[in-house]
C-alpha cells in the first residue's frame, strides 16, 4: 500500500510516524510546500526574540532524519496542485526545478494547515509588513530586524501568536503597539479575566489600540503608515498582520471534498473526509466541539498531533476516533501564565446553556511558604447537572498545573461538585492542603447547597441606590481607604459580630472583600442571623483591575507612537 501525505507540521509528519511505527511495510511519501517538514510553530517568536538562539532548534526533524529514522520519504519545496480523486492521484510541482509529475496512492492524507488570513486591504504587499506562521516567515522577520534596526513594530491582531511576538519585539527594545477591532485580546477569554492581561502588556509598555479598525498600510520614506478607520495614521517601522489563520483548503475544493466552517475540511471522527480514501487532520478540519458537540475551528497542535495518530491508525486497519477538542491552551506573557479550557461565558451564553460560574483568588503555594503568588480562577459550570463548562486562570507558577486538572476532569465528564473530593499533590513549595481546584469545588458545592448566593462584577451599577440594601465591605480599614465602591460601609469581618447592629434587619446585605473569602465568611455570619447575603464573587481585586483597564482603554492614542 502506497500513502501519500500533503503537508508536514503537526498532523501529517505524526500520521506519517505512526503509519512507520504500525507498518514497516507501506510506502509512504509526504509532500511539503515549504522547506521544513516538522517544526515548532509556537516556538517562531521566541527565534525572533532571541531567547532560541539556535535556528536548528526550531526543526523538530529534518527530510534526512525522518528519512533514516523512519524510511519516509519526505520530499520538502513540492507543492502538490491537484487531487485526482477517482484516478487515485494527485499532480505535484517541485518548487525548485519546476518540473511537474503524477503521483499515485492508495490512501492520501491531508495535512495543509492554516493560512494567515490577509485583508483585502491596500498595502499588504510592502517588504516592510510580514505575517508570522512558517520557519521561512520567521527567517524573513528575524533577517530584517538585523538588518534595519527598526525602533516600533505595529501588530494588527492580537491572538497567542500576535502576544508572544509582542513580548519579543518588546524585548528587543522596540516600541510595540497592538491594534485590532474586538476590544479585548485572547478571546478565549472573557472580558473580565482579559483585564488582567490587558494591565500586564500595559504595565510593559505595550501598547493597545483595541476597538479600532485597521485601512490599509501606505509606504513611507522611513516606515509604513498604519490607516485606522475614522481616525488619524499610525506611523512605525514595521508591521506584523497576527488577526487570524483560516484554514488552507484550496485543494481540497478544487477536488470536490465536502467543505464546513470557513471552508474547513469536514471530516467525521475517524478523521475521513467525504471521498473515500482521502483523509484530512490538522487546522484545516473542522471538529466538534467537546463540551458543546457543536462544529468548531480549533487550531492547536495538540488536537493536530491526535488526529494525526488516529488517521494513521485508520488507515493502517486499526479503528481509532476522535473524540472532538475542548480547546485548552496556556501562553506566556511576560511573566504572566494565562490558560483556558472548555468554553467561556460568552460561548455558554450563545450556546443557550444554562450556567453558573465561580470566582477564586487562590496563591499558588501554602501561604505559610514564601514566595506565593496570587492566581484569578473563573470557574464555569451548567446548572442543574453541574456538568463542567470551562475554566480560565491568569496568574503566575502554578496555573498550567490547575489548568490541566481541570481540562482532565471536564474530558473524564466529572461534576463539578468532584472537583472538591479529587486527592491532589501537596506539598508547601508547589500547593496548598485544600488545593484551588478543590477550593472551586467546595464553593460550588456551597452554591449547590443553598449556602452561597452571589453577585458579580457587571451587577455593580445596578444596584439600587435608595437604600432598599446594605452595602458592605468587609476589608480592613487600611483596605478600603486606599480605594471601595462608592456607597459601600466598612465594616471588617473580624468586628461584623460585635457591630451587626449597625445593620438595618430585613434588608439583603451585599458583600465584597479584597478576594471573596471574608465576605463569604460575613454572609455565613448574617445568613445564621436570618440576613440574606450575598457575596461579591472574585472581590474587589478583580473589580478594581476591570476599572483600570476601562479607564486605561479610554486613552485611544498610543504613548510614544506618532500619528501622522
Amino acid at each position: 500500500m502506497k500513502v501519500v501525505i500533503i503537508g508536514g507540521v503537526a498532523g501529517g509528519a505524526t500520521a506519517a510516524a505512526r503509519i512507520r511505527r504500525l507498518n514497516e511495510e507501506i510506502e509512504v511519501i509526504v509532500f511539503e510546500r515549504s522547506g521544513y517538514v516538522s517544526y515548532a510553530n509556537c516556538g517562531l517568536p521566541y527565534y525572533i526574540g532571541g531567547v532560541i538562539t539556535d535556528r536548528e532548534e526550531l526543526t523538530l526533524q529534518t527530510p534526512e532524519s525522518f528519512r533514516e529514522r523512519f524510511r519516509v520519504d519526505m520530499r520538502v519545496n513540492h507543492e502538490v496542485t491537484a487531487i485526482h480523486s477517482e484516478e487515485k492521484k494527485v499532480t505535484v510541482k517541485n518548487l525548485q526545478t519546476g518540473e511537474s509529475f503524477e503521483e499515485s496512492y492508495d490512501k492520501l492524507l491531508l495535512s495543509p494547515g492554516a493560512k494567515p488570513a490577509m485583508p483585502k486591504l491596500p498595502g499588504t504587499d510592502m517588504e516592510n509588513l510580514f505575517t508570522l506562521r512558517t520557519v521561512e516567515d520567521t527567517l524573513r522577520i528575524h533577517e530584517y530586524i538585523q538588518n534595519n534596526s527598526p525602533k516600533s513594530v505595529v501588530l494588527a491582531g492580537g491572538g497567542y501568536i500576535g502576544l508572544e511576538l509582542a513580548e519579543n519585539l518588546s524585548k528587543l527594545g522596540m516600541e510595540v503597539t497592538i491594534i485590532q477591532r474586538p476590544k479585548q485580546l485572547l478571546n478565549p477569554l472573557d472580558q473580565e479575566m482579559a483585564a488582567f492581561v490587558h494591565s500586564k502588556l500595559r504595565s510593559k509598555g505595550i501598547n493597545l489600540m483595541l476597538g479600532h479598525t485597521v485601512e490599509g498600510f501606505e509606504k513611507t520614506n522611513t516606515g509604513v503608515n498604519v490607516l485606522l478607520k475614522e481616525e488619524k495614521s499610525l506611523a512605525a517601522d514595521m508591521v506584523v498582520l497576527a488577526i487570524g489563520v483560516t484554514p488552507d483548503t484550496g485543494l481540497a475544493k478544487a477536488a470536490g471534498l465536502k467543505l464546513g466552517i470557513k471552508d474547513s475540511i469536514v471530516v467525521n471522527d475517524r478523521m475521513e473526509t467525504s471521498i473515500a480514501d482521502i483523509y484530512a487532520v490538522g487546522d484545516a478540519v473542522q471538529v466538534k466541539h467537546f463540551v458543546t458537540g457543536e462544529n468548531a475551528l480549533i487550531s492547536l497542535a495538540g488536537s493536530a498531533n491526535k488526529q494525526g495518530r488516529i488517521a494513521a491508525d485508520n488507515i493502517c486497519g486499526l479503528d481509532s476516533r476522535f473524540k472532538g477538542s475542548q480547546g485548552s491552551s496556556v501562553i506566556k506573557i511576560f511573566d504572566l501564565t494565562v490558560a483556558t479550557t472548555g468554553i467561556n461565558e460568552a460561548a455558554a451564553k450563545k450556546a443557550g446553556i444554562d450556567y453558573d460560574k465561580v470566582y477564586l483568588s487562590p496563591l499558588n503555594h501554602a501561604g505559610y511558604y514564601p514566595g506565593g503568588k496570587v492566581m484569578t480562577m473563573k470557574v464555569i459550570c451548567e446548572k442543574e447537572s453541574y456538568r463542567i463548562l470551562g475554566a480560565q486562570i491568569v496568574g503566575y507558577e502554578g496555573v498550567d498545573k490547575r489548568i490541566d486538572v481541570l481540562a482532565t476532569a471536564i474530558h473524564a465528564g466529572m461534576s463539578a461538585l468532584q472537583l472538591k473530593d479529587l486527592d491532589l499533590a501537596y506539598a508547601p513549595p508547589f500547593s496548598s492542603a485544600k488545593d484551588p481546584v478543590n477550593m472551586a469545588g467546595f464553593m460550588i458545592e456551597n452554591i449547590a447547597e443553598g449556602r452561597l448566593k452571589q453577585w458579580f462584577w457587571d451587577e455593580v451599577e445596578k444596584l439600587p441606590g435608595d437604600g432598599s440594601v446594605t452595602l458592605l465591605d468587609t476589608r480592613t480599614v487600611g483596605e478600603y481607604s486606599k480605594g471601595h465602591i462608592e456607597g459601600f460601609k466598612n465594616i471588617p469581618v473580624d468586628e461584623l459580630r460585635e457591630r451587626m447592629d449597625e445593620l438595618e434587619a430585613g434588608k439583603p446585605v451585599y458583600v465584597i472583600c479584597q478576594s471573596g473569602l471574608r465576605s463569604y465568611l460575613a454572609c455565613r455570619i448574617l445568613d445564621q442571623k436570618g440576613y440574606t447575603c450575598y457575596n461579591f464573587s472574585g472581590g474587589y481585586r478583580l473589580y478594581e483591575t476591570i476599572i483600570r483597564e476601562k479607564a486605561a482603554a479610554e486613552k485611544a492614542f498610543p504613548c510614544g507612537m506618532d500619528k501622522v
